[in-house]
């Protein structure tokens, strides 16, 4: 599960705070892997104290199992922001395209250029994961 934290100044500039990924053993219980997604979310609410949380919408897939999967554990990083009082904003992935590279059906490494560009960086962030989670932090409103 990607994460990022992006700060975005008076003028609309937006800096990259941190990012990363959150991963777990696919071998473990999956109440685990949950729990752990709740603690690793829950250590960087409180390092980075965000005003808003943007997630991005979940779209329906043809594997029922990994979505069911994606969907619980969006679940917790939803819950864990509510628990805290933090203001989310869901965003689709069009919505995302869009906002970084204002086109909505930009493909991927598209996407992943503009990130490093609007956010004056010398690389994409890597894994994919971080970097989509910077394009999803830049598509809320007011960010």
């Amino acid at each position: 599960m990607g994460w990022a934290v992006v700060e975005v100044d008076e003028r609309g500039v937006s800096t990259l705070i941190a990012c990363g990924c959150i991963e777990t053993d696919k071998d473990e219980l999956h109440e685990r892997r949950l729990a752990r997604i709740a603690t690793e979310i829950r250590a960087l609410f409180e390092a980075h104290r965000p005003i808003k949380l943007i997630i991005e919408k979940l779209l329906f897939t043809k594997n029922q199992t990994t979505g069911l999967a994606v969907a619980e554990a969006r679940g917790v990083v939803l819950a864990v922001a509510g628990a805290l009082g933090c203001a989310v904003e869901e965003v689709g992935p069009k919505q995302v395209k869009l906002a970084v590279t204002g086109y909505g059906n930009a493909d991927k490494q598209q996407v992943q250029e503009m990130v490093k560009r609007l956010l004056n960086l010398n690389a994409v962030p890597r894994p994919d994961d971080a970097a989509d989670a910077c394009a999803v932090a830049m598509a809320g409103r007011g960010c």
